[in-house]
């Protein structure tokens, strides 16, 4: 679901339309950077979803972030029932950034919020039911879950599915690690997206020029300010 209305916070006291942000913040930018960030925005896609659910290590959150990110998925999910987490060395060399992440402390929170936007939820789990990758339609909206590192999802999450998939394997191990499994599986859905719709892109002109310009306040370091000096000149209407 896109996560943005048609304003942008500045402050606490100033919010501007979206169209005033591209005008006022965009010539700013290099061309280079505008011409970056359009190529960026026309392939994202927020239909689906990218959840973890009680991660231990950091980095493995970072890693699943930044492939996610690489691939041009911008709604990801973190679910905290962990007390403790492995703090890790490991950065997602940015892509935090430019994925709008929710926290949630609570699985039927996140899955409740999911449904009623009308996502079906994908865990990676294997049990009697589950369905390889590869047999999963992922062009409607789609949550992909994977769980934490030593026991996978969990039962509540399990119950909570619409399916169970897995991603086929052919050695005698059973799993990958949860990084590269979430590599794995959101290059499939980009590669099932492609070739089911002709694009991994889900956003409409105008939510693309919203998030547009979202990257622009945050690619300019002196956005905010600048906004604010505007408004304080009565420039901004």
């Amino acid at each position: 679901m896109f996560p943005y209305g048609s304003d942008i916070e500045v402050n606490t006291h100033l919010k501007v339309n979206y169209q005033v942000v591209l005008e006022k913040i965009g010539p700013l930018l290099t061309d280079d950077r505008r011409q970056k960030i359009d190529r960026v925005v026309a392939q994202r896609n927020f239909d689906t979803a990218v959840v973890l659910e009680s991660i231990y290590d950091r980095g493995n959150i970072s890693a699943v972030m930044r492939s996610a990110e690489g691939l041009g998925f911008g709604n990801f999910h973190v679910i905290e029932t962990q007390e403790k987490f492995k703090e890790s060395a490991r950065v997602t060399q940015g892509a935090d950034k430019w994925v709008e992440t929710k926290k949630w402390k609570k699985t039927s929170e996140c899955v409740q919020t999911l449904k009623s936007q009308g996502y079906k939820i994908f865990v990676t789990h294997l049990d009697a039911r589950s369905k390889p990758l590869h047999e999963i339609d992922f062009s409607g909206k789609t949550a992909l879950v994977l769980g934490n590192e030593k026991d996978g999802v969990s039962p509540e999450m399990v119950a909570a599915a619409d399916e169970t998939i897995i991603i086929p394997m052919s050695g005698f191990v059973q799993s990958f690690n949860i990084s590269v499994a979430g590599a794995l599986a959101l290059y499939h859905i980009f590669q099932d997206r492609l070739k089911r719709l002709g694009s991994n892109a889900s956003l409409t002109p105008e939510e693309q020029d919203i998030l547009r310009a979202h990257y622009y306040m945050r690619t300019q370091d002196s956005a905010y300010q600048y906004l604010q000096e505007l408004f304080s000149r009565g420039m901004l209407s």
